[in-house]
This record gives C-alpha cells, structure tokens and sequence, in this order.
C-alpha cells in the first residue's frame, strides 16, 4: 500500500464527510436552526474540521513540488483547485455567521447599558452588522455552487484513480455516506467509476483478496453476483477466497480442492498476491505430514513460478 493509495482514501473521506456536513448545515441555517459550534465543525482552520483536513490533504498530494515543472489540468489539479476555493468561500460564510449570531448580540447587550458618548460607533456597528446579514445568504450560496463544482471533481478524481483498491474498499465500506453525496447510490457511483456496477464490486473484491481479507472478498463477490454481471473469472475468485478460508478453519482436504479449482481458472484470476498467500498455505499443509501432503506438494510446484513473482 503506497502513500498516495492511502492518501487518496483520507481525501475520500474527508470529502464525503464534509459534504454531508455541509448539506446538514444549510438545511439548520434556513431552518433558524443553525448554531455556530456546527459551522465552526464544518470549516476552521484546525484538524478537527473536515473541511481544512480535505484542504492540507489535496495540498499536500496534489501539488507540484517544483514550480518549473508546469501545471496542467489534471483531475488531481482541478479537485485540489475547487476544494480551495470552496473552503475560502466558506470560511467567509463561518465569519459572516459569527458576525451575525455571535457578536451581533453582544455589541446589541452592550449598546443597553452604554453611554450617550458611544452612541455613534455602535450606529457603525449596527450598519456593519446590517450589510454581514445579506453577505451571509450570498456566501452560503457560493458556497453551494462551489461545493457543486467540488462533487463533480470529486467524481472525475474517483474515475481517474478507479485501479486504487484501497479507495474503491473504502466507497463500498460507507454506502451511507456516498448516498448522502450521490444520491442514485452506490452502485451508480460504481457503474460511473468502473464501467459497471459489477466491474466495480469486483475491483473490491480483488483488493480485499491481495490483502488476505478473504471474508469481506466473499461479500463483495456476492454483490458481483447479485449485480448478474457473473464471469469464470468470478466463480475462480470466489474458490481461491473459499479455500484460503477452509486452510484458516483447518480444513485442509477441502482447502486444496477449492485452491485446485482456482488455478484451473482464467489467468486474469491468478495474481502474485495470491499466489503467494496461497503458496504459504500450501507449504504448511505439505510440510503437516497429513493425508493430503501430497496433493498440497503438487500446488506448491503449480505455485513456484506465480509466488516468486
């Protein structure tokens, strides 16, 4: 797993956590519900806003070390570039909102109690506070229209990294969250990623399976199957993580049959990974002094060439 695979998940999911937020906090700021320690949540300028995470990860993985190099207009460029603008534009909403709902009551407390000879800056203050009202409803619009622009990037920077496992495990891991920013679903994202809802389940799959996570490849091989998009390749897949998981559970015969099955499967279905995961298992059963010692023997020498990559 390299940096920039796992580096990609955290944008991921610093992304869909602030675009919830985001919609949450402009349904409560129409609604009058609206509270400033939710917007301070949403944008800040420390660790514990989403919104300034997202900023100092895309920084940080998307920009060019050395200027002279040049910019183009990739879809890292593009995200990194609207997730900017769109925190700038809504740190202005979090500064208008405190205008207006923090120091707006105080200086009006204090306008109470003070002196005729302050009478003329607290007018001052009253036309700041007037003209921060209608700047606030014009910023949390920009803000919309920015995060908008900043969701289609976010898709087009999915597509473009679609052979990242890691970051296809972690959309099919939180369907809730990617609900609440793709609103057709998680299959639709997928199809939109991969091709095909299954092509994208599969990609999870495999991933899940490099890793030696054989439970949760099942489950996505069983999402392949439900989208009907079936293949050999599926069904070889589905043996290799049935017969890791029998050498697991020390069922040995039945491990070799189903490892047995899967070479016998597509090529595309057979990758170093787990070729040497399943070498190990393989060596360990042939070294156990059991029945099937032999039969284990002849996959390791099916194995050599693939493991040793």
């Amino acid at each position: 797993m390299s940096a920039a695979e796992s580096g990609l998940v955290d944008i991921a999911r610093d992304f869909l956590t602030a675009f919830d937020l985001a919609g949450r906090m402009a349904r409560h700021f129409r609604a009058g519900e609206l509270g400033f320690p939710e917007v301070e949540h949403f944008v800040g300028d420390a660790e514990t806003s989403p919104l300034f995470r997202l900023k100092e990860r895309c920084h940080a993985l998307f920009r060019r070390a050395d200027p002279s190099e040049g910019l183009r207009a990739t879809s890292e460029a593009l995200f990194d570039l609207a997730v900017g603008a769109l925190f700038h534009e809504a740190m202005k909403f979090r500064e208008n909102f405190y205008q207006e709902h923090v120091y707006g009551p105080k200086v009006r407390a204090l306008r109470a109690s003070a002196d005729p000879e302050s009478a003329a800056m607290f007018s001052e203050f009253e036309k700041i506070l007037a003209a921060t009202s209608v700047r606030l409803e014009e910023s949390l619009q920009e803000t919309e229209a920015l995060l908008d622009q900043t969701h289609r990037q976010f898709a087009r920077l999915l597509t473009s990294h679609r052979s990242n496992g890691l970051l296809t495990r972690y959309l099919v891991e939180n369907p809730t969250l990617v609900s609440a920013a793709f609103p057709d679903g998680l299959d639709a994202l997928l199809a939109d990623v991969h091709g095909s809802a299954g092509a994208g389940w599969l990609a999870a799959a495999r991933s899940y399976l490099a890793s030696g996570f054989f439970d949760l490849a099942l489950g996505a091989l069983q999402e392949v199957e439900r989208t009907g998009e079936l293949s050999p390749q599926t069904g070889s897949l589905r043996a290799y993580a049935e017969g890791m998981n029998a050498y697991l559970d020390g069922r040995t015969d039945h491990a070799l049959d189903l490892l047995s099955r899967w070479l016998d499967g597509p090529a595309e279905s057979v990758e170093e990974s787990y070729a040497r995961l399943a070498h190990a298992a393989a060596t360990r059963i042939a070294a156990g002094g059991t029945a099937e010692a032999d039969r284990a023997v002849g996959i390791t020498e099916r194995l050599e060439g693939l493991a040793a990559g």
